[in-house]
């Protein structure tokens, strides 16, 4: 299924995308701030808060930020969960239709939605907004599940993806996932290059994330593709690998790895 132009999907289960979409690393924000100096002056831009996974540390050096996020019902929970953050302002809005004069931040960041943006547009448009030697981080999750002693399992799950969600058309048999690695973190950063940014950065984070079966469906149940699947076949998908984990002891280990790119505006 492609996945582009499937980011409206998050809006329809804001409340369970709100439970089960996990933090970033602290060491990710240490590298943020090590890279550029926030004062509780400084005026930030979340591009895609979601319901605010990637926000609480920045609000905590008490700097402004406003957070643009399409979706009306992630924007209003978003809004109840930081309602305390006096220096938080959500606008219900896309980037694309953000208005907002030239040179106003210091910083803008995105984590797991500046994909969503057509390349080119969305990197003017934060060169722009950007004040000279501000920053720009994007970063996002990348999670997978074939490591070392889950072989079996992570074979099962893909023939049952192959079986619901087949990648290609004429697809006859199940491949391994493409698992995103650091030359791609490395080559997403050289991106900014292309459009005046300079003193690109790239930092690459792992972790491991243990989910029960029950744990595990709930998680990839608010991925953009199985909420766009119809509801009956999404049923019998996560049920086949619910079913699946529990052969296997019942739990999963997923390795998430997380690339955080910096570049800087002359």
């Amino acid at each position: 299924m492609p996945m582009k132009g499937l980011e409206w999907t998050f809006d329809t289960v804001a409340e369970e995308y709100d439970k089960w979409r996990p933090e970033y690393v602290p060491e990710l924000y240490s590298d943020i701030f090590w890279y550029t100096n926030i004062f509780p002056e400084s005026h930030a831009l979340e591009i895609g808060i979601g319901t605010g996974q990637a926000t609480k540390p920045i609000l905590e050096t008490g700097c402004s930020v406003i957070a643009v996020e399409p979706g009306k019902n992630l924007a209003e929970l978003t809004r109840e969960n930081f309602k305390l953050h006096h220096n938080l302002t959500v606008v219900n809005s896309s980037f694309q239709s953000f208005v907002c004069e030239n040179e106003s931040f210091d910083l803008i960041y995105s984590a797991s939605a500046f994909h969503w943006i057509d390349e080119e547009e969305g990197y003017r448009k934060v060169y722009h907004l950007l004040k000279p030697g501000g920053t720009f981080a994007r970063f996002a999750s990348h999670p997978f599940n074939y490591i070392e002693g889950q072989e079996e399992l992570s074979d099962k799950i893909e023939t049952i993806y192959f079986k619901y969600m087949p990648r290609h058309e004429g697809e006859t048999s199940p491949k391994p996932r493409y698992i995103y690695n650091e030359v791609d973190a490395k080559k997403r950063s050289e991106i900014a290059l292309k459009y005046g940014f300079c003193d690109i950065k790239t930092h690459v984070y792992y972790r491991d994330l243990v989910y029960t079966s029950e744990e595990y469906i709930k998680r990839i149940g608010i991925e953009c593709d199985k909420i766009a699947m119809d509801s009956s076949t999404r049923k019998q998908l996560l049920n086949d690998i619910s079913n699946a984990i529990d052969e296997y002891g019942g739990k999963i280990i997923i390795r998430d790895m997380i690339d955080l790119n910096l570049a800087r505006k002359l």
